[in-house]
């Protein structure tokens, strides 16, 4: 596998049924994929580092 290929990981809330979670692929250099793990080839949405950082903060703190 090239290194340039995302590895997608499942939300640690998701279920067997799928759940209404995403997925995280965070092993490319500067940015962070999220797709809807329900929805695999629906597309993805892609944030810079710093972005993906402060909206993980701001979701747990809320």
């Amino acid at each position: 596998m090239s290194s340039m290929e995302p590895v997608w990981r499942t939300a640690t809330r998701s279920n067997t049924n799928g759940g209404e979670c995403v997925e995280v692929a965070d092993n490319l250099p500067g940015v962070v994929l999220v797709r809807d793990s329900k929805d695999r080839a629906g597309g993805t949405l892609a944030f810079d580092r710093h972005a993906w950082r402060a909206f993980v903060t701001a979701t747990r703190t809320t």
